[in-house]
């Protein structure tokens, strides 16, 4: 595409994008009944009247829960590539169909089976005569085999990856949403001990000579 109906298709996309929302919003403007009340000027929250000012500070761990929720979701979603193949393998691994060829006296994979091996980006097996057939067919399902095997393996690794990583952040405390209130509670035996031992003790007494 040359560079000039490149930018001229992305100038008219985004005129029709504006021009669209503009007349939307005008004819909502002009069409809409206008009746003003009190309660539907309020702020809309979950139903509940407000409580208090909306103008306040976030707790900074609600960032960090979050962030941290970001990075396991998203990483999560590279198990897909791995079930992917593993599906893939699985159906490899079953009774594949081949297709003969009697005129040439030879035989290859069934469309539906080289259709698995371009999913992999695996080079299609080439035809084999047609007393090699079994052999044929054997080794699709040894392929397959492996494929899911090592995809299974792969798995198991990446998540246990994951598994480490999320313990670590949990034996941390990152997890924790009042983090400093629970450190609090687990000093507070260790300062209140001193105190107390100090009340069971025995008041001094001077001996004077």
């Amino acid at each position: 595409m040359q560079p000039t109906i490149f930018v001229g298709t992305l100038a008219f996309f985004f005129l029709v994008g504006g021009l669209f929302v503009f007349v939307n919003l005008l004819v909502g403007w002009l069409f809409r009944p206008s009746l003003p009340n009190p309660e539907k000027e309020e702020i809309y929250e979950c139903g509940e009247p407000t409580i208090g000012s909306s103008y306040f500070q976030f707790d900074l761990r609600f960032y960090v829960v979050a962030l941290l929720f970001l990075v396991f979701d998203v990483e999560v979603a590279f198990f897909f590539p791995w079930a992917n193949v593993y599906g893939t393998a699985v159906q490899m691994m079953s009774d594949v169909p081949l297709q003969e060829n009697p005129d040439v006296g030879t035989v290859q994979p069934d469309g539906a089976v080289a259709h698995l091996y371009e999913r992999l980006s695996a080079p299609v097996p080439a035809a084999v005569p047609l007393a090699e057939a079994e052999t044929l067919q054997q080794e699709i399902q040894s392929t397959g085999s492996e494929l899911a095997g090592l995809a299974m393996v792969d798995l198991l690794v990446f998540f246990a990856v994951l598994l480490v990583g999320f313990f670590y952040l949990w034996k941390r405390g990152d997890l924790d949403w009042v983090r400093a209130a629970a450190s609090q509670r687990r000093l507070a035996p260790a300062r209140r001990t001193p105190v107390a031992l100090r009340e069971r003790e025995p008041p001094l007494t001077t001996v004077s000579s």
